[in-house]
């Protein structure tokens, strides 16, 4: 009985992705338990803290096939964290008592806080591949796109030409910062947690530090300076690089819905049959990947500062902030799944209609040229006067009705200066896109 959208059987392949959700699942979670207490035993073994035969016996235990799940269920209701459990049916299953080994030292939060960093390592690699993904084929758009004429829009009103390869470049551009944020930030949260009670490891009379480290080299982590169970920076800056990434995608989204507008028409998500037709306007296309991406990303963005709220912890070992996480996290990086998913998808099948840009761009009669033509006039008459003159010009363009070109042509400060061929450089979209291809090859010429 699915409640939530992420497990939703109608909803699950939109919000968020089997892959994903594999990762938060529980029984990976608990075959990540098990990981941790096979590793801890193969390691205290070799040490001589535990018998060798006690680990062998262990480690043929640890698979999750073995976990009878509803029991498990009812021992953390019971007991209120499922580690216990876990570790109860462990021992168990083990034979001549040889399971009271396992755990040795360890505390419920140790293996708790390290399934979670596992799981985080598995949840960081389907965004990187995602990622990739996104930021190929915004690259792609870039190259092809570089020097296509559209409009630049200012508090969503036509501005002055870019190139829809220049847009492009720019989302791409935050593409490849966050891609160089993970790979920074797995420095820092790919780390293990072995420290007892407390977090000092008394549990352990020797071979403690010897543990820890052998602990996590298994395991492919990077061992602590020192105990993190109530300091969490490394979980929220997950949270907040999740937010980061979901406010980049957010930008796509909300780009990509103003540009399907009736109106604009510039752009329009992959065509699939069907796909965004209203039940009552047949002639509608609406944004649809574009929707869920905003509310994907909204909800994830609420979960990054939950996720600070649980740093807020109190002395060595907290009540009640940690469990936050369990609840935000999970949810975070399914629904970032999805937007990813739907990012990707939108990207990698956008349809551009160079042709409307151009539409658009005409659309004013040359009035989205007007500070080219106060910049051309200005080492003439002066920018500032410049800028008063055309300001007046384009009021009475727009109120007569007329194209701005006959208007400039026939001011008398404005002849004597520049005659109609300079003019209609001038506004020419084409003459006055800075440097947006430099900046579109500098981009390009960035990637990894």
């Amino acid at each position: 009985m699915a409640s939530s959208i992420i497990d939703s059987t109608i909803f699950q392949g939109i919000f968020s992705s089997d892959d994903m959700r594999q990762v938060w699942s529980d029984e990976n979670r608990t075959q990540k338990y098990l990981d941790i207490e096979r590793a801890l035993a193969v390691v205290q073994a070799r040490l001589g803290l535990i018998p060798q035969e006690a680990a062998d016996e262990i480690v043929r235990h640890c698979r999750v096939e073995q976990i009878d799940m509803a029991k498990l269920r009812e021992q953390t209701e019971r007991i209120g964290y499922p580690v216990l459990g876990v570790v109860s049916q462990l021992n168990a299953l083990c034979r001549d008592k040889l399971g009271e080994y396992c755990h040795w030292g360890a505390t419920t939060q140790d293996i708790t806080d390290t399934a979670t960093v596992l799981q985080i390592r598995e949840a960081l690699a389907i965004v990187d591949r995602e990622l990739a993904g996104i930021s190929a084929a915004m690259a792609r758009l870039a190259r092809e796109y570089r020097d296509t004429p559209m409009v630049g829009r200012s508090n969503l009103q036509q501005a002055i030409p870019v190139t829809f390869g220049y847009k492009m470049a720019g989302l791409l551009s935050a593409i490849e910062r966050h891609r160089e944020r993970l790979a920074q930030l797995k420095e820092r949260v790919l780390v293990g947690e072995f420290a007892g009670a407390a977090g000092t490891l008394a549990s352990l009379e020797r071979g403690a530090m010897e543990t820890q480290a052998g602990l996590c080299a298994e395991l492919g982590l990077r061992q602590p300076l020192i105990a993190w169970h109530t300091i969490r920076d490394n979980i929220a800056e997950v949270g907040a690089f999740l937010g980061l990434v979901g406010g980049t995608l957010g930008k796509l989204s909300m780009d990509v819905k103003l540009m399907m507008q009736t109106e604009v028409g510039e752009v329009y998500e992959p065509y699939h049959h069907g796909r965004g037709s209203s039940s009552t306007m047949p002639q509608k296309r609406n944004p649809i990947a574009s929707c869920y991406i905003h509310a994907a990303i909204s909800v994830v963005r609420q979960h990054a500062a939950s996720l600070m709220d649980a740093m807020v912890a109190d002395h060595e070992r907290s009540t009640g902030p940690w469990e936050i996480e369990w609840i935000v996290l999970p949810e975070a990086f399914c629904l970032m799944a999805g937007a990813l998913r739907q990012s990707r998808q939108v990207v990698e099948g956008l349809q551009v209609d160079a042709a409307a840009m151009r539409r658009n761009l005409e659309l004013t009669d040359g009035l989205v040229m007007s500070e080219a033509v106060m910049m051309g006039l200005g080492p003439y008459i002066g920018r500032e006067y410049a800028h008063d003159l055309v300001y007046d010009l384009c009021r009475q363009a727009l109120a007569e009705g007329k194209p701005l070109l006959e208007l400039l042509c026939a001011h008398p400060e404005i002849s004597p200066h520049v005659d109609r061929a300079g003019l209609e450089r001038m506004l020419d979209p084409a003459n006055y896109l800075g440097q947006s291809m430099v900046m579109v090859d500098r981009v390009l010429a960035s990637l990894r």
